[in-house]
């Protein structure tokens, strides 16, 4: 989105009208992305090399050009072997991730032969920090952190989505009477959050639509930083803190504590439909292994039909990971405060790259190159074509209408 808004409710609303999507705004960048070139075409295509693929000794058939052009595996894609079959995946604690936790416990991963390991982190500058060191192959990381560290220059790419929405704040029960006052209650406050954290971002968005300064005094809310989720809510055991943001399933867990909540993004229109959480991996490693992360997207699209089929199996998986009671995580997770989702929402993310920008947070830049939605495409294209049901057109419809 190329045009500046004078307000950030403004440019942050739109992503209202986003929704779930993808694009591609050159053949370079679908060219780049694309995990189903059939090099075999391409070979019987090229009028400058005549039987290109019948002997093996062609220009077209040498290691540094088409892969697989005349090997045994002609066909890319969905149809064709993972490059990699073992994975390492990332997570934080939060019900945001259960597409992996659905994948690995259902039995998907192996469905499309993948062995993967899935490994708990604190925060996203870990798993970032994973990603390029080579331990992680993909991870779950939000938003405002994966489009902040693509701007300072980490080569990591966007594949897929996790979660919409799921986040807000909370506040001590002596502060506010009731759930859902909005920002006005955190004037004069100390607020943990997490800098570079989605959470931080739309507190600043509803903050300055309120009209609230940040800072210290009795008309200022005066937001004190930790370095992850899980050390910004404890921080609410200080006296010195009144109120902290929270993630899906914090928010759950401090009402039973008898914190108040001050917001659930859900229900801000500012921020409705705000991309929470993004599937990301190493750019060189999506380039290189096509195959491994169609197989790896067709495992969560149908980790994502479980879910909205089978509530009572979705949170016992969930559970085996993220150890709280049952009924947080089904408030957490089907309570309407998010929605868990594969689609990459390029559109809805593309919208708070903006936001982010205006906000400062981070300087602006070319995100084309840093953002597939072919391998999501590949993979939902291939399900689609061996059978549909609602739930799988929903998507499609959804990834469809927005690209």
């Amino acid at each position: 989105m190329k045009n500046k808004f004078k307000v950030i409710s403004v440019l942050a609303s739109l992503a209202l009208l986003t929704g779930c999507g993808a694009l591609n705004n050159s053949e370079q960048a679908a060219d780049y992305n694309a995990p189903n070139t059939n090099a075999a075409d391409t070979c019987k295509e090229n009028d400058e090399v005549p039987d290109c693929c019948a002997g093996g000794e062609s220009d077209c058939c040498k290691e540094d050009s088409k892969k697989d052009c005349c090997g045994d595996n002609e066909k890319a894609g969905s149809d064709a072997a993972p490059e990699k079959s073992a994975l390492n995946l990332g997570y934080l604690n939060s019900t945001a991730h259960l597409l992996a936790f659905v994948a690995a416990e259902e039995g998907y991963f192996a469905e499309e032969g993948l062995n993967v390991t899935l490994t708990q982190f604190s925060s996203a500058g870990e798993l970032v920090n994973g990603l390029e060191s080579g331990k992680l192959d993909v991870a779950f990381i939000g938003s405002v952190p994966t489009l902040t560290f693509q701007s300072q220059g980490h080569d990591v790419t966007i594949i897929g989505g996790a979660m919409t929405n799921g986040h807000g704040y909370v506040i001590k029960s002596e502060f506010a009477e009731k759930d859902e006052q909005g920002v006005e209650i955190l004037k004069g406050r100390n607020v943990a959050s997490v800098k570079n954290s989605v959470q931080d971002a739309e507190l600043q968005i509803l903050l300055k639509d309120a009209g609230i300064e940040i800072g210290e005094g009795a008309d200022k809310v005066n937001i004190v930083y930790f370095d992850s989720q899980k050390d910004a809510y404890a921080a609410l055991s200080n006296q010195t803190i009144d109120a902290a943001s929270v993630y899906s399933p914090y928010a759950s867990l401090a009402k039973s504590q008898g914190y108040k909540v001050v917001y659930y993004c859900a229900h801000e229109k500012a921020l409705e439909n705000q991309p929470c959480c993004r599937q990301v991996a190493a750019t060189e490693a999506v380039r290189a292994n096509p195959n491994t992360f169609t197989a790896l997207e067709r495992a969560f699209i149908k980790a994502y039909h479980l879910t909205q089929e089978n509530h009572e199996k979705t949170i016992a998986d969930v559970k085996k990971y993220i150890d709280i009671d049952e009924e947080f995580i089904e408030t957490e997770v089907y309570g309407g405060y998010s929605v868990s989702s594969p689609d990459p929402d390029k559109k809805g993310t593309l919208t708070l790259k903006d936001t982010i920008v205006e906000l400062g947070y981070t300087t602006d830049y070319d995100i084309e190159p840093l953002y597939n939605t072919e391998i999501y495409k590949a993979a939902l294209d291939s399900i689609l074509a061996e059978g549909s049901d609602e739930i799988y057109k929903s998507l499609e419809e959804h990834f469809n209408a927005y690209e």
